[in-house]
């Protein structure tokens, strides 16, 4: 499927058909031509030769039902994306780029290598993709996240085209606060995100409270430390007045010590405030690492919030079938 080609199918047509088209597909969800009755025969006809709408994707489901995994084929690259359904809340995971450079040594799909950026159309169809799937089910998707396959602060430019147009109210019109966008601390990145005058959300993947310890299981520290990391994402608070969100993985007998704890908050305070939340992330075991007991998250979550720190925990979705945080490596199944 290459919807960047439907501009030039209709470049002829008068531009309520343009809307006609455009509803069909990013509001209707439809997954064939034929579904788009109020559009004339011969153009469709044209359209199901030059723009067909198949996706092409595997679907695993988990055990318990609530997270659904695919894995997409863009030009013989495999990328992978997860819905994660809770409550009334359908979120989607994206990925931004084939594979990932990064190297982050608890994370599979940093072991991959980066092929290539996403286009801002294919993160969109990964979406897209989901709806379909949600529609049978009189159901939407509500979140987003840019948190699958890839770095998005190294896909900036077509990453914030995909916000835009998820967005866009004559499209998919998911609220900007409903969307959020994870990096490992790519400083231009935020930096720019500083200057969109979006309302979408930043997360930082921290994982650690020391330098050295960072240093060791994200190689980027090396390039950009904490301290200079934190200080940017200062001026970030400081310009758009939003809530940011510090991402910490739970590493067994790593970074989840109750020292570790009481560095982490006292860090965060001095640099950030109060304009923070931390997200301690169930780890999903890799060869190499174990995630923390249940007694020692809950552990080091009180201290946080004894620290006057506000805490969630994501707990883990789809580790069944390999779609859990840091389990994305773009399998090759399809045929």
């Amino acid at each position: 499927m290459n919807l960047s080609k439907l501009k030039d199918i209709l470049k002829d047509q008068p531009k309520f058909r343009h809307k006609q088209v455009y509803d069909a597909v990013y509001r209707q969800f439809i997954s064939s031509w034929q579904e788009a009755g109020n559009i004339p025969k011969e153009l469709r006809g044209i359209l199901w030769e030059n723009c067909p709408l198949k996706i092409e994707a595997d679907i695993f489901k988990s055990k318990d039902k609530k997270t659904v995994k695919a894995v997409v084929c863009f030009d013989d690259n495999f990328v992978e994306s997860v819905l994660m359904r809770y409550g009334n809340q359908n979120s989607v995971c994206v990925s931004t780029q084939a594979g990932c450079n990064m190297g982050c040594n608890f994370c599979a799909t940093g072991k991959l290598g980066c092929k290539r950026n996403l286009l801002y159309t294919e993160i969109v169809q990964q979406v897209l993709l989901f709806e379909r799937y949600l529609k049978d089910k009189n159901q939407k998707v509500t979140n987003v996240v840019f948190m699958g396959m890839g770095e998005p602060m190294l896909n900036y430019n077509e990453v914030v085209k995909a916000v835009h147009f998820l967005n866009d109210k004559d499209f998919f019109n998911i609220g900007a606060r409903k969307m959020s966008i994870s990096t490992v601390g790519i400083i231009d990145g935020i930096k720019k995100l500083s200057k969109e005058y979006m309302q979408v959300n930043l997360a930082i993947s921290l994982n650690a409270a020391s330098d050295k310890l960072r240093s060791s299981l994200m190689p980027v520290n090396k390039r950009f430390g904490i301290d200079k990391l934190l200080n940017v994402v200062a001026d970030y608070i400081f310009y758009t007045g939003r809530e940011v969100m510090v991402e910490y993985i739970m590493l067994r007998g790593i970074n989840d010590s109750v020292s570790q704890a009481y560095k982490l908050a006292d860090l965060l305070k001095e640099k950030l405030g109060k304009h923070l939340k931390v997200n301690l992330i169930e780890f999903n075991s890799t060869k190499g690492y174990k995630g923390s007991t249940p007694q020692q998250i809950n552990k080091f979550r009180a201290i946080l919030e004894r620290k006057g720190v506000k805490v969630i925990q994501r707990y883990k979705f789809g580790q069944d079938i390999k779609a859990a945080c840091g389990q994305l490596v773009g399998k090759k199944t399809i045929k």
